[in-house]
Order: C-alpha cells, then sequence, then structure tokens
C-alpha cells in the first residue's frame, strides 16, 4: 500500500500538476500560488476548498489544517483581508534560513506561514505603511524589515522556494522540474559622454568653470576630447559590445531620454543626432528600455519621452527603470502602465544593496488598492555600482566582495542576478578607473563559458 502510494505521488509529480487546499479563495491567494508554484515550482495546480474531494488524493499541500498526507502550512490571516494595515510580525528560522510570520506551535510541516511571507514581500505591503520618505522621495531601505534584520542581502523568498523544493523532493518524493541561476547584466545611460556632444553653452560654461577653479588638467582633457584628440572617458561602449558579444550574452540598455536638461537630468539630448547614432549602435546588441526622467512623474513628460526613444529605435518601449530609482507605490506603477509599460526593473535601493522585494526573480504587481494582479511585471536588481561609490562608501573590492556573496546565495538557490553599472564606471574616468577590470573579472567569472572570440578586450 506504502509502496503504491509513493508511485502515485511520483506519477502527480511527473504530471507537474499540484493539488492546493484552502477552505478559502481570495486574489491575494491566487497571486502567491501563481508566481510560488506556476512561476518558481514550475507546477501546474488546482485549489481544492471541499474536503471531501482530497480523500482520494494520496498527496497535497493543505494551507491552514493539518492532514496525514499533506504538506501542511499555517495560516496568519494576512490573505483574507483587503486593504493594508500595520500589524507586528513574528520572526523565526526554518532549515537556518530566517522567516516571517513564525507558527512552530502548530503541527503544520512548515514552521512559517509561507504563503503570507511570500505576499507580504513580493506586494511591498510595507511600502504602503506611513513612512518619512528621503531626499527623492523615495522609500527608506532602513525602514524595511529586511533592513532592521540584516536580512536585505539575503534573497529570503529563494532560500524559502529552494528549501521547499527540497522538502517536496526529499521528504515526499516530488521532483519539481529543473531551474538554473542566470544573470542579466544592464546599464543606465545618464550621461552618454563626460565632455562630447554637449553643445558649445555647456562646454564654454565648464570650461570656464575649470579656468576659475584652476583644474588645467579637466580643462586640458576636455579640449582634447573635443577635438576629437582622446576618447571621451564615458565612452565605453566598443569594450562593452565585445565584452557582451565574447559571452554571447543580450544586456538591457536604459536610456535617459529626458527631452531637457535640469539639474538631476544631465543627459544629452535625445534628438542630438549623435545620441540617436548611439542609441541605435546599442540596440544592434541589446535591449534598448526607457529610464524616465527625474522629472517624468506626469504622464505627459513621460509619454513624450517614451514617444521619442520609440522613434530612434523603430520600436515599441516596453521596458523602463527609474532614474535614481526614484519609484514610489503606487503611482509610479500605475503611471507606467498607463503608458504602455510592461516591464520594469526599479525595485531595488539606490541607496543599499539588496533585495528589496526579497528575491531576484521577477513577479507581476499586485495592486493593494484595487486587490487584483495587475499586468506589470517588475524584475529586482541587488547591485549598483553608484551605490557603492556614493552610498556605501566601499572600496572596489568591498564592492565586488558584496556582490559576489549575494551572487553565491542566488546560484545556491537557483535564482537571478541583476545588476546596474554606468557607462561612466566602466570607462576611464579617474575615479572609476580600476573599476572596468574587475567587472570584467566578475562578468567572466558567472556568464556562460563560451569560445572567446578574441583574445582580450
Amino acid at each position: 500500500m506504502e509502496r503504491a502510494q509513493q508511485n502515485f505521488i511520483s506519477q502527480i509529480a511527473l504530471m507537474d500538476r499540484m493539488i492546493i487546499y484552502s477552505s478559502k479563495k481570495t486574489n491575494r491567494l491566487l497571486f502567491v500560488l501563481d508566481w510560488l508554484i506556476k512561476e518558481q515550482l514550475k507546477l501546474d495546480y488546482e485549489l481544492v476548498q471541499d474536503e471531501n474531494t482530497l480523500k482520494s488524493i494520496p498527496f497535497f499541500i493543505s494551507y491552514g489544517k493539518s492532514f496525514n498526507n499533506a504538506l501542511s502550512i499555517p495560516d496568519s490571516g494576512l490573505l483574507w483581508e483587503k486593504g493594508v494595515n500595520e500589524h507586528e510580525i513574528k520572526t523565526g528560522s526554518w532549515n537556518q534560513v530566517p522567516t516571517l510570520y513564525e507558527n512552530s506551535a502548530t503541527s503544520q510541516t512548515l514552521p512559517f506561514d509561507l504563503f503570507s511571507a511570500v505576499f507580504f514581500l513580493l506586494s511591498r505591503y510595507e511600502e504602503y505603511y506611513t513612512y518619512t520618505p528621503d531626499a527623492h522621495n523615495r522609500y527608506p531601505a532602513t525602514q524595511s524589515i529586511l533592513y532592521k534584520n540584516k536580512w536585505l542581502q539575503r534573497p529570503l523568498l529563494d532560500e524559502w522556494v529552494q528549501g521547499l523544493r527540497n522538502l517536496l523532493r526529499d521528504q515526499f518524493n516530488i521532483n519539481t522540474p529543473q531551474v538554473s541561476f542566470s544573470y542579466l547584466p544592464t546599464y543606465d545611460i545618464d550621461i552618454a559622454y563626460s565632455y562630447k556632444y554637449k553643445g558649445f553653452v555647456r562646454i564654454a560654461g565648464a570650461q570656464a568653470r575649470d579656468i576659475w577653479a584652476r583644474n588645467k588638467a579637466v580643462y586640458k582633457e576636455r579640449m582634447a576630447v573635443v577635438l576629437n584628440q582622446k576618447q571621451d572617458p564615458y565612452d565605453s561602449y566598443d569594450w562593452l559590445k565585445q565584452l557582451h558579444n565574447n559571452y554571447d550574452v543580450q544586456p538591457i540598455f536604459f536610456i535617459l531620454a529626458s527631452l531637457k536638461t535640469t539639474d538631476l537630468d544631465k543627459n544629452i539630448l535625445p534628438t542630438h543626432p549623435k545620441m540617436q547614432r548611439l542609441v541605435k549602435q546599442l540596440a544592434a546588441y541589446g535591449t534598448i528600455a526607457l529610464h524616465p526622467s527625474y522629472y517624468s512623474d506626469n504622464d505627459d513628460t513621460l509619454a513624450k519621452e517614451k514617444e521619442t526613444l520609440e522613434e530612434i529605435v523603430h520600436k515599441n518601449i516596453s521596458v523602463s527603470r527609474q532614474h535614481y530609482i526614484k519609484a514610489s507605490l503606487p503611482g509610479t506603477y500605475l503611471r507606467l502602465l498607463k503608458n504602455g509599460i510592461s516591464q520594469d526593473y526599479s525595485m531595488g535601493y539606490g541607496t543599499h544593496f539588496g533585495f528589496r522585494a526579497g528575491t531576484g526573480q521577477s513577479f507581476l504587481w499586485y495592486s493593494l488598492n484595487n486587490e487584483f494582479t495587475t499586468p506589470l511585471r517588475i524584475h529586482p536588481f541587488c547591485f549598483m555600482d553608484t551605490t557603492a561609490m556614493f552610498e556605501e562608501r566601499l572600496s572596489l573590492g568591498d564592492s565586488f566582495d558584496r556582490l559576489k556573496a549575494m551572487t553565491k546565495i542566488l546560484q545556491k538557490s537557483n535564482s537571478r542576478l541583476v545588476t546596474i553599472f554606468h557607462n561612466f564606471s566602466l570607462g576611464s574616468a579617474p575615479e572609476w578607473i580600476w573599476w572596468k577590470g574587475k567587472y570584467k573579472e566578475f562578468f567572466e567569472e558567472i556568464c556562460p563559458k563560451i569560445v572567446v572570440k578574441e583574445k582580450s578586450i
């Protein structure tokens, strides 16, 4: 009888289908199951609410009630609520991994409410609490539960998923489809060139300031670049092209397309022929995405920037990342959806390394205001070069040590790494001079090993 039951369980696994029992059904629960069971475990599922239908099923996952033949998960009640209610969250541990919504006093298989923990982090529930925004009107990393517990640089959701996958295999003889770690390099092109193509007025003004400050070295360098006697220090484009071509990796380039120069939008205007040429060159081996300007927090400005970029590449632009990671919920996401953006890469902190939503994997945005899953897919990042330099104030070695530590956890949990670098950090500017070599070393360590087309880059 026991062997027959194990065989039946194996058949269920082979069918890639999981039975989930819950006495209730809400959009919150479906959101969690779609991400956890479908997207992460790669299994179809059927949600069952009638206990009588469970009698003929040898194994299932049960939410909120214990059964002898089920993997049971305690229920804290969060998935049955509506709106946002500030509440205390009990923390604990499972297989040496920190947990939220701890409930080890029950007879459940897991010692915490995995479903509520997933929902809390992915919905960014805590960002709907009352908080004091930072100087850029952003949600501060220091207010998050992950930061307060010193877990920000751990992708806890991915570790929980891996733990669940192992539990299904080892205890219940259910093998889920194989998944593997992946890496996506992305680049923000905020200031395409340090000196070139900025127009007579901007160049003359900069030269005057250098003369006043007696900064002869910068004055001479600018003149040499403008006169095409020296490469612009922010020009790392040929180097990036060769790096990605050598490893057959397609990056994403987020282009700052502000239609006017401001104190925080110092790009070369996208209407400039040289900027348009650059964008087309990058589009030849990468994906072009929108980097909405700092002051694009209205539909009209965002729409014009998006349209301008689309006219350059002759394609619809549906991918974005906010300049300065200036994203606030729910306003930013609603504006993106309204303007035809279906994928956003702003889920991270500009001030701290780590996993803002507790995962390296993408997920759909759940609107807490309307209680439904939207079509906007959110892609988290965990590392940005300017965060290391200007916010964390780390040395080059320490910066990449932090990146490698997070990468190691993502690799172990078969998750996804997304990094942000800028063209200027990989160029020849004195303050970034050693970053190019260190990045190349890191890139080559984790990217698929293929035959390098040229020996050096």
